[in-house]
């Protein structure tokens, strides 16, 4: 289903998904009229074909931020082609960034030959004015990001980058498209301007290997991959803001003033409740011990524990009176 911009105006999102059986002779004039009946020109039909004995899928969610467009990919196994002879994204810059399965592309012109494979945890950004030829591996999850080449090009030249999804830059620009994504429908067309102005700086920040932390349109992109990375290493002892800021490639001031832009909690505040709202749920959901709950959560003592949830709650950890909810707050009952 579409939806639609806030204002009215034509749709930011599309998503067709198409099932065809593999052994149908006519599967790709099977593939275009159900393509065209669900979204008809709004999204290209790649050049494609399927491989293996199972049945052609492919379901992608488009979505336009001004002159950026974001694929949320599914496909089962097929091969196909884009750029060049296959007149498919020409001209554009290609990123792929693959959660699960895999992609693989090969070239040959009077340039050369070369082969690519993006795995899973990994991304690939690559010129697509060439001829690539593509094969997705069976149930590849993937978003692929297209841009207008002029803009990034001067840095990309004919070459192609990789890396993982982990890389410091990689991080905050996919927490700047979740950002983004969450509320498409809302944003304004100024908004929509700077968030696709945002993405092109970062890519330029992941092909410089760099990321500009005082940029401000990267402020709450920063924060949204500081608190991803908060949670992943929360029971770390010696987690803090430079050990943050250092996965992120910025610098710690630029990390405050990120969080301080928000008008929100600072750095280690944000730790410390993360790390009382998980201790709260051991002890009352799992029937841990306060000492055994701080120890686990990076706290001193159980002491430390005590008083931070003192002073986060007005209670300790045993009182009972408040409950957990969910990764990172604790509700207190009406």
């Amino acid at each position: 289903m579409d939806t639609r911009a806030a204002d009215g105006g034509a749709a930011r999102s599309h998503t067709v998904d198409v099932t065809v059986p593999v052994r149908r002779p006519d599967a790709f004039d099977v593939m275009q009229r159900d393509w065209a009946r669900q979204v008809g020109s709004a999204i290209p039909i790649p050049p494609s074909r399927p491989t293996g004995d199972g049945d052609y899928r492919i379901r992608i969610r488009q979505a336009a931020v001004d002159r950026l467009l974001v694929h949320d990919i599914f496909s089962e196994s097929i091969v196909g082609g884009s750029g060049g002879r296959f007149n498919h994204l020409n001209e554009k810059v290609v990123v792929h960034l693959v959660q699960a399965g895999g992609w693989s592309f090969a070239r040959s012109d009077a340039r050369g030959s070369e082969t690519l494979r993006a795995p899973a945890g990994e991304f690939l950004i690559r010129w697509n004015d060439p001829s690539w030829e593509f094969g997705v591996e069976p149930a590849t999850t993937s978003r692929v990001l297209v841009l207008p080449g002029a803009e990034l090009r001067p840095l990309l030249r004919d070459r192609w980058a990789s890396g993982p999804l982990s890389a410091p830059a990689m991080r905050v620009l996919t927490a700047q498209l979740a950002g983004v994504d969450a509320v498409l429908d809302e944003l304004p067309e100024s908004a929509l301007a700077a968030s696709h102005h945002a993405v092109v700086e970062l890519l330029k920040g992941v092909l410089l290997g760099q990321v500009d932390g005082d940029e401000p349109d990267f402020a709450a992109a920063l924060v949204r991959a500081a608190e991803r990375l908060i949670a992943e290493r929360l029971a770390e002892p010696d987690l803090s803001p430079r050990t943050l800021a250092a996965e992120l490639h910025v610098s710690v001031r630029s990390l405050h003033r990120a969080f301080s832009a928000g008008g929100g909690e600072s750095v280690m505040a944000r730790v410390r409740r993360q790390r009382v709202d998980r201790a709260l749920r051991d002890v009352r959901g799992s029937g841990l011990t306060v000492a055994e709950a701080a120890a686990r959560w990076g706290f001193a003592d159980s002491s430390h524990l005590v008083r931070a949830c003192k002073s986060l709650y007005g209670e300790t950890p045993a009182e009972g009176r408040i409950r957990p909810a969910g990764d990172g707050a604790a509700a207190v009952p009406g």
